[in-house]
């Protein structure tokens, strides 16, 4: 094989388009070339201008490399799209090197498809881009440590969560946000423990001081020997779904105009401290008050006198109450109070001290009509024998009935 049968075989051979142009029209163009302009011979390409199948974006910098500029022009490279003659764009690296061809100077074009690659380019930098968008926007905080708990990456919405700027907080241990090392520490056993956490709650004080709740989730990271190395997570705010959620219970459990225990809240509490009497035999006792001749208050003075009488009520008896005592409406003008350890002298006490204060208090109607109020409460004591709260109830309940009975604004003591 000659030397020019020899070139020939390797033009035709290269998987690479390459093309000769002459005065910027093509002269001759090999298989791959033809393939890649989507043409079905090279005859129907040989003598257009090569501006018919660069974009029209990059025709300035393609004219330019198809004129020749002296021995600087030599391996010129850069990319061009083209259009093939099915109107499909292609992404080309383009090596341009000036030549002769059959006697004529010329320029033969190397160019390697790079479309998909440039796709790829353009798909990372996109996801790039939007990764950086959702961590510069994103309303949670993205954090990670190192396995001292050192913060090494922390989002922007640090910023406004605690007020500092990701540059104050990395590079500084995460415990320092905590206002109780407890938290931080309960955390980082439970990473370690189980590689991650979900919905973690906790604390952390904010730049003015503040103290706000946190809800964490978080994954373990190892290094390439499996060991701990930190971890990375998102931390959010859930101050005001924890007040809701505060708010809700005490809405569920609280009587709304006087603000104890409702029916349902007190008989739970109950029926716990019941249980561990029943448990532990430890001593308890329950008293039922009813307010006396309420129903005369509302039909003389009017609903919102009467509102002021329960208000007023339950006040009088909170103020004669430990903190361990138990204290709830259980419906109209009836209340109940749980005393915990609390023998029958010491209940007599209590009970006394509750009727006295009640008599004593002195209120005005809207009208401003004066009226007092008084009391009547019966007294039951835990007993070995009582097998449910049901009956300890009703115990109290004779006793109130009989207090009721014997001329009201009494303490009656079970029979």
């Amino acid at each position: 094989m000659n030397k020019d049968h020899y070139y020939t075989y390797l033009f035709d051979i290269l998987p690479v388009a390459v093309a000769i142009v002459v005065d910027g029209k093509l002269v001759k163009l090999n298989p791959a070339a033809v393939q890649l302009l989507e043409v079905s011979d090279e005859q129907l390409l040989l003598g257009k201008s090569v501006d018919e199948f660069v974009h029209p974006i990059d025709q300035p910098r393609s004219q330019g490399r198809l004129k020749k500029q002296g021995s600087n022009w030599a391996n010129a490279n850069s990319k061009f799209r083209i259009r093939t003659s099915k109107g499909n764009f292609r992404m080309l690296l383009v090596i341009s090197n000036a030549i002769e061809f059959e006697g004529r100077d010329a320029v033969m074009i190397s160019g390697m498809d790079m479309t998909e690659h440039s796709e790829m380019e353009e798909q990372l930098r996109q996801s790039e881009f939007n990764f950086r968008r959702l961590f510069e926007n994103m309303q949670d905080v993205y954090y990670r440590t190192d396995a001292n708990g050192i913060v090494q990456k922390v989002s922007p919405a640090v910023t406004k969560i605690l007020g500092y700027t990701p540059e104050e907080i990395e590079g500084k241990p995460a415990a320092e946000l905590y206002p109780q090392m407890g938290d931080r520490e309960a955390f980082r056993k439970e990473i370690m423990l189980h590689g991650m956490v979900s919905d973690f709650p906790g604390q952390m004080v904010t730049k003015d001081g503040r103290i706000i709740d946190i809800s964490v989730n978080s994954q373990a990271l190892y290094d390439d020997e499996g060991n701990y190395a930190g971890a990375e997570g998102i931390c959010r705010d859930v101050t005001q779904r924890k007040l809701l959620e505060r708010e809700m219970q005490r809405l569920a459990t609280t009587d709304s105009l006087t603000g104890i225990a409702n029916r349902r809240a007190f008989l739970e509490h109950a029926e716990h401290i019941f249980k561990s009497c029943q448990r532990y035999q430890t001593q308890m006792t329950l008293m039922m008050l009813d307010l006396d001749f309420f129903k005369g208050i509302n039909d003389k003075y009017g609903h919102q006198s009467g509102d002021l009488a329960l208000i007023n009520f339950a006040e009088a008896v909170k103020l004669e109450l430990r903190e361990s005592d138990l204290f709830g409406r259980l419906g109209g003008e009836e209340f109940c109070v749980l005393l915990q350890q609390a023998n029958q002298p010491e209940a007599l006490l209590v009970a006394e001290r509750i009727r006295a204060h009640v008599q004593s208090l002195l209120l005005n109607s809207a009208a401003g009509e004066p009226f007092s109020l008084t009391v009547s409460i019966g007294i039951a004591i835990y007993r070995a024998e009582d097998d449910r709260l049901g009956r300890l109830l009703e115990r109290a309940d004779k006793a109130l009935y009989q207090a009721k009975s014997n001329g009201r604004n009494r303490v009656t003591w079970e029979t």
